[in-house]
């Protein structure tokens, strides 16, 4: 079986269950937290509450396995934007706060409250999972391209300053799989937007290459870990405590759940979850 650990993170398999976790959220006992790999599924894109029974016996699985309970999920209906709540208390109290109306919208969730497991949902997307050890706040983000483009990591920082009083300089921010600049192919519309947003940078020459040429038609490969690591740094937040798992979900689909190795219109989803005990 094919290991996909490295200096950031750890890569755990077993029979019914895979995930990894970071190395460095490891070292502090105060948290729970992974990111699952294929063999679970958290709800095809669109049909969460279809497979509901799948989704609850697949968080039964995960939270027994890194020590939390599944009645703590709290999941954000995420629709790609910058929107960030923060949770103080779950809506449900014997059960999953998943697919409620008061989270709508929300593609970040922040929490200083114990027993709330923020879980966000990706199939190529970046997940964010935020930790200030010093103030106890979690947080956990969903970024694609257009979540980046909006900044969502920043709106996040924001918040954990704004709410509790973090120095961005204290916290944490760990990088899930994703599709990185090797896959993440885009139209000239989409490379605009990006230059358009990004050229204060500077480092565009870095963000985008040419990439292939389809049907007549030049395509472009943007790095949107780069853009998110730049808008994290300008943040205040050290580059050492950017903690990146440096794996691409569509060369390593075998494993992780990708949209775009799919082909299909269904695909599953991975989920990234963070608790403060």
């Amino acid at each position: 079986m094919k290991d996909l650990s490295n200096e950031n993170i750890i890569h755990i398999q077993k029979e019914d269950i895979e995930y990894i976790q970071f190395r460095k959220l490891l070292k502090y006992k105060e948290i729970a937290h992974c990111y699952t790999l294929k063999k679970l599924d958290f709800g095809f894109h669109q049909n969460v509450e279809k497979y509901m029974g799948n989704v609850k016996t697949n968080y039964d699985k995960i939270c027994k396995e890194i020590g939390i309970e599944r009645r703590d999920i709290v999941r954000p209906i995420q629709t790609h934007t910058n929107h960030v709540m923060i949770v103080e208390e779950k809506v449900n109290k014997d059960e999953m706060d998943i697919c409620l109306n008061v989270y709508q919208d929300m593609d970040g969730v922040i929490t200083n409250k114990s027993k709330l497991a923020l879980s966000t949902t990706n199939a190529d997307c970046i997940l964010f999972l935020f930790y200030d050890p010093v103030k106890q706040v979690i947080a956990n983000a969903h970024s694609g391209w257009k979540g980046t483009f909006s900044k969502i990591a920043v709106e996040v920082i924001k918040k954990m300053e704004e709410t509790y009083h973090s120095d961005p300089r204290d916290i944490i921010c760990c990088m899930s799989p994703s599709i990185r600049k090797c896959h993440f192919e885009v139209d000239d519309d989409v490379k605009t937007l990006c230059e358009n947003i990004f050229q204060y940078t500077n480092r565009l020459e870095e963000i985008i290459k040419l990439g292939r040429i389809v049907e007549g038609k030049q395509k472009y490969l943007i790095d949107t870990i780069l853009i998110n690591q730049i808008l994290l740094e300008d943040m205040g937040i050290k580059t050492e405590n950017i903690i990146d798992s440096k794996i691409c979900s569509v060369c390593e689909s075998e494993k992780i759940h990708s949209k775009r190795a799919s082909g299909t219109n269904t695909w599953g989803l991975g989920t990234a979850i963070i608790e403060l005990r």
